[in-house]
């Protein structure tokens, strides 16, 4: 195999494919990148058995082939080379030389045979997003993917597609993301996306793009198309949670506040919480004001910002990165908040509308 071909554009696609090459394995190929050169171009795969990535580059290839190269030292060795083209050669025993200007690396190669072969999508179900809408519902609903293995299919977000609209719903136990958007597809169809998957589609998503995402969805596998590149993923299989139970529609409380200033209110108080000093921190919903508390054993942190409130007010205690998590990804000036009690979750909502649900468990407080 020999080729040669644009240093940056090879050095910034190895840098993305790498994200789907496996950290942790016994098998050295899972831990490298395959290259495979013919017909203009050279393909990049890697796959951790999980999830998998491949790209295509315009290559001047003088002799096809194909071999694995173990992908953290080969993508440093190309982004390090000093000019602006390298070249890549290899011989029958898979040594392979990267090249550019004066500076010169040999490392050996593994055999593409070794290289697992990628899933097949089996009776695929398509549709197409816009960059940007689907970056923003990711973004929206990312932060509360459950980390907890004991219930695999809340480590990642569901997708609903019903006939023209698009949900995206992430829950962890103590808080819930729901993200909605119309679009214009009248499927019927949900399935789990692990939340590494998204993780690396959240990388590759360019919110400027005028350009479309590529859904194929089969029976355990997806595949998004974006941007030159292909990521499949395996599905997460098991019953997900029905949210619209959990949400609920009653309330005896709304409140109305600037999402900077209760962030920023949140975030002073939180200064005295750390893991070592855990406490709740008690959030009074009352007229015209919300006052933020905090007591820890080092001291104490007393806020308070203004709001308008309808309806009775309310005492009531949260975990503070929970709450700070939901106000970060609000994505707006103002913020509806619903209440039904201090033991009951709050409920944020978009000024109008139900474009996004973020719910957060309340913590009981000590005097309650």
């Amino acid at each position: 195999m020999k080729f040669s071909c644009d240093k940056t554009g090879f050095s910034d696609a190895l840098l993305n494919v790498q994200h789907a090459v496996s950290t942790k394995s016994s098998l050295p190929v899972l831990e490298g990148i395959l290259l495979r050169a013919s017909a203009g171009q050279v393909l990049l795969f890697a796959y951790d058995l999980e999830i998998g990535m491949t790209t295509a580059l315009p290559a001047s290839i003088s002799e096809p082939g194909e071999l694995v190269l173990n992908a953290r030292l080969f993508t440093e060795m190309v982004r390090r080379m000093p000019s602006d083209k390298v070249e890549i050669s290899s011989d029958e025993k898979l040594l392979t030389t990267i090249r550019s200007g004066a500076s010169e690396f040999t490392i050996l190669g593994i055999p593409a045979s070794e290289f697992p072969e990628m899933p097949a999508l089996t009776d695929a179900v398509g549709a197409s997003l816009p960059q940007a809408e689907l970056q923003s519902m990711l973004r929206q609903t990312h932060f509360a993917i459950s980390s907890d293995d004991s219930k695999p299919v809340y480590m990642g977000s569901r997708f609903e597609f019903d006939n023209g609209v698009l949900r995206v719903i992430s829950i962890d136990g103590n808080r819930l993301a729901l993200r909605t958007e119309p679009v214009d597809q009248n499927l019927s169809l949900g399935f789990v996306v692990p939340g590494k998957t998204l993780t690396e589609l959240l990388k590759l998503l360019d919110s400027e793009s005028e350009d479309t995402v590529r859904l194929s969805v089969g029976k355990r596998h997806i595949l998004f198309e974006l941007n030159g590149y292909s990521v499949i993923s395996r599905l997460l299989e098991g019953d997900f949670l029905d949210y619209n139970n959990v949400i609920g529609k009653q309330s005896s409380t709304e409140v109305r506040v600037s999402v900077r200033d209760f962030l920023n209110s949140v975030d002073r108080a939180s200064l005295l919480i750390s893991d070592k000093l855990k406490s709740p921190l008690k959030c009074i919903f009352d007229t015209d004001i919300i006052k933020v508390i905090c007591n820890t054993s080092i001291g104490k942190a007393y806020d308070e910002i203004p709001a308008v409130l309808t309806g009775a007010a309310v005492e009531i205690g949260f975990n503070n990165r929970f709450l700070l998590d939901a106000l970060r990804a609000c994505e707006c000036d103002e913020v509806r908040i619903l209440l039904n009690g201090p033991l009951s979750p709050l409920k944020i909502y978009p000024p109008e509308g139900e474009g996004f649900i973020f719910l957060v468990l309340p913590v009981r407080l000590k005097n309650e």
